[in-house]
């Protein structure tokens, strides 16, 4: 079974629409169906190929690689290894509607209008203390080619304690920490690009939303404004499928002080009524539970028989 998912290369499914630089797209599947896409393997071709290459090739972020492939190296994975690239997906529990960003699992959820599908595009986001908003409802309140970047107060004194002095406005171009394009979601948080090549899929922002630069420009294009935007943290999801099956997607929750963030312990997971409910169902292999909870490999798993 392994050898032949070895020489597997990476196929769009069925289920799957479209797999391109600017955003996986999935079908959505009936009402009261939340599971989407299919995972699938990648062999590590032979030459200095970095995670981050693979990462941005297939969509994803470094966070949700590494969560699926535990121990491969962050910079170079090992030539011949295969990776799983983890393209199955249970939809959020948000109103399918315009725009959910999912900070745990730093996953981007545009709805078309009027159409039935959903592009998923990886981000980044904020770094501890400087957090991504979460339990937040706001819309697209206007777009921008080429943004300039005005520093708030709190980053133009942390950037000085580098030794590093900013500009009181960042002028637009290739080097603007803003990228190309940027949606305005509030007085102080966007969803925009980046001029690093590095950073998604990983706490790096001052609370905006960074995207690669394709995938913002499909944005830019596509999203207008006025579109509703949500914002969420469920590292825990959920869902029972119509043929009975019971899958839980794990991933490692955010790190709320640094101390946590720096310590070797696994952060601790909370689970709401509606999902305590949920994992006590009679008919949970409590051994699976207990291994998906602590492995978070960021992947729907089955829960029961």
């Amino acid at each position: 079974m392994i050898n032949s998912l070895r020489s597997t290369l990476i196929a769009a499914t069925a289920i799957v629409l479209s797999f391109s630089s600017t955003a996986v797209e999935y079908r959505l599947p009936a009402k009261d169906s939340n599971l989407v896409g299919e995972n699938q393997y990648y062999v590590v071709p032979e030459g200095k190929l970095t995670l981050e290459q693979i990462a941005s090739q297939f969509q994803l972020g470094l966070t949700n690689l590494l969560e699926a492939n535990p121990g491969v190296d962050p910079f170079l994975p090992k030539p011949g290894s295969t990776l799983l690239i983890p393209h199955q997906l249970i939809l959020p529990n948000a109103k399918r509607e315009g725009v959910v960003i999912n900070s745990a699992e730093m996953r981007l959820y545009y709805y078309p209008k009027g159409k039935n599908t959903v592009e998923v595009l990886p981000i980044g986001i904020g770094q501890i203390g400087k957090d991504t908003p979460e339990n937040w409802v706001t819309t697209v309140q206007r777009k921008r080619a080429n943004p300039t970047w005005t520093p708030t107060v709190n980053i133009r004194k942390s950037y000085a304690a580098k030794g590093i002095t900013l500009p009181a406005v960042w002028p637009a171009g290739a080097d603007n920490p803003m990228g190309l394009f940027a949606l305005y979601v509030g007085n102080l948080y966007a969803v925009h690009g980046t001029n690093a090549t590095f950073g998604i899929g990983l706490r790096v922002s001052s609370g905006c939303v960074r995207l690669r630069d394709e995938d913002i420009e499909h944005l830019y294009n596509s999203v207008p404004v006025g579109t509703r935007v949500e914002f969420i943290n469920q590292p825990i999801k959920a869902t029972e499928e119509p043929d009975g099956n019971r899958y839980l997607e794990v991933h490692e929750p955010l790190s709320r002080t640094q101390a946590e963030f720096d310590s070797t312990e696994p952060v601790a997971l909370s689970f709401d009524r509606d999902m305590t409910r949920f994992v006590a169902h009679p008919q949970t292999d409590s051994f699976i539970l207990k291994r998906l909870l602590e492995q978070r490999s960021g992947m729907p798993t089955r829960i029961n028989p």
